[in-house]
């Protein structure tokens, strides 16, 4: 058995020829980006040869719903989980992001929750809650509060917590300038492509600071400046004058050297215009 990115597959030897074959077929000798092979050239054989059976991990059982996503998605929804036509076309064009791309963006900006995790989390903002709620299912131990201020994006995240028998979830509207929680509240801070849409970025950096327990993590993800050229077009001449976001905007440089002031501990990773961040206060 072998474990990659957080995969643990094995294959008999008849499934490891047909998937071989099935991929052969769809990449045709395809590399990745740094020039070798993809990871899945690994995972179609057993090293000694043996037998095995697949077992379905938490990041499987994630992306199956994001997939799934896709057959009663709004236009919004499916952007973010590129499982809509509408929704690919948007994140190619704009965001020069395929499936692969978009998965990993995904997959960091969650990096700082744990499997299993039972401590308390808090979701700024938490949107239609279409990429946290798959993996909010994953961790009933948890004590989980999701804060928005729109009321009709928290009302399509509630509807997907309550579809998906999602228990621990408590839901606030509130404003992330001025959260409504003791200091050192939480473990974990999750935030998910909301910053470059926040008007008063200062505030927010502040109060999810404020509420974040000494030790914990402050993990997420939002757009970048100067990550990919074309998204950058985009948001100047279109998502901008629409206001869907709002300057000034971070770079990576100035994203890290904001984190690294504030937090002991910063990772930073850079997915076209996206930049994802896993903070140890």
């Amino acid at each position: 058995m072998e474990k990659r990115n957080g995969w643990r597959v094995t294959f008999s030897k008849e499934m490891s020829a047909r998937i071989a074959i099935v991929y052969a077929e769809c990449t045709r000798g395809k590399k990745t980006e740094n020039g070798e092979k993809s990871f899945m050239y690994d995972l179609i054989r057993e090293p000694d040869g043996s037998a095995g059976t697949a077992e379905p991990s938490r990041k499987e059982r994630i992306r199956s719903a994001y997939k799934v996503t896709g057959g009663h998605a709004s236009f919004y929804d499916g952007m973010m989980t590129y499982s809509t036509i509408p929704g690919k076309v948007i994140c190619r064009v704009i965001w020069n992001m395929d499936a692969e791309k978009n998965l990993r963006y995904i997959e960091t900006a969650f990096s700082g929750i744990p499997e299993n995790y039972s401590g308390r989390i808090l979701e700024v903002p938490v949107g239609t809650g279409v990429l946290s709620m798959p993996v909010y299912k994953e961790l009933p131990d948890a004590d989980i509060t999701c804060l928005d201020y729109s009321a009709d994006m928290m009302a399509a995240a509630k509807e997907k917590a309550e579809t998906a028998g999602i228990h621990n979830v408590t839901f606030v509207q509130g404003d992330v300038g001025n959260l409504p929680f003791e200091d050192n509240s939480f473990d974990i801070v999750l935030s998910l492509n909301g910053f470059h849409a926040f008007p008063d970025k200062e505030a927010a950096y502040a109060e999810t600071f404020r509420v974040l327990k000494d030790g914990g993590v402050f993990c997420g993800c939002f757009y970048i400046k100067g990550g990919c050229s074309r998204t950058d077009w985009f948001i100047k001449n279109l998502y901008q004058p629409k206001g869907f976001f709002t300057p000034p905007y971070e770079t990576e440089e100035s994203l890290r050297k904001r984190l690294e002031n504030m937090y002991s501990e910063v990772k930073i990773t850079v997915v076209e215009g996206i930049g994802c961040f896993c903070c140890r206060k």
